[in-house]
């Protein structure tokens, strides 16, 4: 049956992106009201993303960086938007740090309900060229610190008998990636902690989770040509890059009830590049 012109126009006017409304096209849903998150690598890219997208559903969020200009930054886009936030500094690599801000975080704010593991580096080499340092690199950032984070985070949980721990990996972990072994490695190997961690904590009403982001339109792939975007999108079904508001906004799910019956998975944010 051929639909009418008044029912396409009626299909436009409900049909929008679930993020948009009326308040300056921003989703503000309060979804996640008195709760209190932790978002690693928040300075810029699918981290600040994901730190706004909490934010603005009602979550208090602590964004780290690696420096006080990036924690400075954080700060004030939480100021901008009108949502409650703030950014301290951590190297994710120095244990006794990633110690003290979730005690500070818990100290200052009552608690801490959401991790969200976003941090980590990149050390690109083929195999047979890659350095010691190069492959410790990045799996010390990329995998032992999401174990550090997690592990402290664990007793402020159990203790309250609920939590949500999510871990931001890779395609890349799943499909392989030349040049990138260790890139790899540590993301397939977030996935298979997590669900080791779901397995261990669920009686304790704790999710453990991850999300493997495909390709996403940030500052990395500013850079690339049009010919390099042009042969990225031609691996990607939907024919385009992803936006960092798809990973925050699938960030904002797991965190959310919505998701409580979830745990252990690997949510494929990659516009189907990978189907597994």
């Amino acid at each position: 049956m051929a639909t009418s012109s008044a029912m396409r126009s009626l299909i436009r006017l409900r049909w929008k992106p679930c993020w948009l409304n009326s308040n300056n096209g921003i989703r503000m849903t309060q979804a996640l009201n008195n709760q209190v998150a932790l978002v690693t690598g928040a300075s810029r890219g699918i981290g600040r993303a994901i730190a706004l997208e909490l934010a603005r559903q009602g979550a208090t969020v602590v964004g780290t960086a690696t420096s006080d200009a990036g924690a400075q930054a954080i700060s004030a886009y939480f100021a901008e938007a009108g949502v409650k936030g703030a950014g301290v500094v951590l190297n994710v690599n120095d244990a006794a740090r990633c110690e003290a801000v979730i005690d500070e975080t818990i100290k200052t704010h009552g608690g801490l309900n959401i991790l969200v593991n976003n941090a980590g580096i990149t050390q690109d080499n083929l195999a047979m060229r890659m350095k010691d340092d190069e492959w410790t690199a990045v799996i010390d950032t990329n995998l032992s610190a999401v174990f550090r984070l997690s592990r402290a985070v664990l007793r402020p949980m159990m203790k309250a008998r609920g939590g949500r721990i999510i871990n931001i990996t890779s395609v890349v972990g799943s499909a392989g990636n030349p040049g990138q072994a260790n890139y790899a490695a540590a993301k397939a190997g977030v996935e298979g902690m997590a669900r080791a961690l779901a397995r261990e904590i669920g009686s304790r009403n704790i999710t453990v989770n991850s999300i493997a982001p495909g390709f996403i339109d940030t500052d990395m792939t500013k850079v690339l040509s049009e010919e390099q975007h042009t042969a990225l999108k031609a691996q990607i079904p939907l024919g385009r890059l992803g936006m960092p508001e798809d990973i925050a906004s699938a960030v904002a799910f797991l965190a959310s009830p919505a998701a409580g019956y979830i745990t252990g998975a690997t949510l494929h944010v990659n516009g189907g590049m990978y189907m597994g």
